[in-house]
């Protein structure tokens, strides 16, 4: 990291800025064309579960490269100034970088739906056999990941 006073070094404050995220922005290529979905998600255990539809262009993508990009923000204001030059963002961000895998037995991704749950909800779900067998359920396994501040 560039600026090395502005990084987030504790790895509980990084996922502190994960439990506080409402959406995880993935970013995913495919022959040299990147694209970002922003999405919502679980985070336990130093690995991230996102969830849709089981055809699109999110699916293809992974299917041909397993290899993501994601990122969160968090606390973002802006810090206006009579100078221009001046003005300023207040946030907290961690950008990281793993393998995306899709779950396919219906008692790991009961679970992940429960984690991606966790992370808006205090309240137990349980999911119908139907729905999860008609979504696709996908576990990204963190390799890294840092967190950055601004004061602004």
């Amino acid at each position: 990291m560039r600026r090395k006073e502005k990084e987030i070094m504790e790895k509980s404050e990084i996922e502190a800025v994960i439990k506080k995220s409402l959406v995880c922005r993935l970013g995913l290529s495919d022959n040299n064309t990147p694209y970002i979905v922003p999405l919502c998600f679980g985070y336990k255990d130093n690995t991230l579960y996102v969830h849709g539809s089981l055809k699109g262009r999110k699916i293809d993508m992974i299917q041909k490269n397993q290899n993501v990009c994601f990122e969160f923000d968090i606390d973002t204001q802006i810090v206006e100034d009579e100078n221009a030059c001046k003005w300023a963002m207040k946030y907290r961000s961690v950008i990281g970088f793993g393998k995306a895998l899709f779950l396919k037995e219906p008692d790991e991704k009961q679970k992940a739906l429960e984690i991606i749950m966790d992370q808006y909800s205090d309240r137990s779900f349980k999911f119908p056999e139907k729905s999860i067998n008609g979504t696709a359920v996908i576990k990204i396994e963190i390799e890294s990941m840092t967190g950055k501040q601004s004061e602004g």
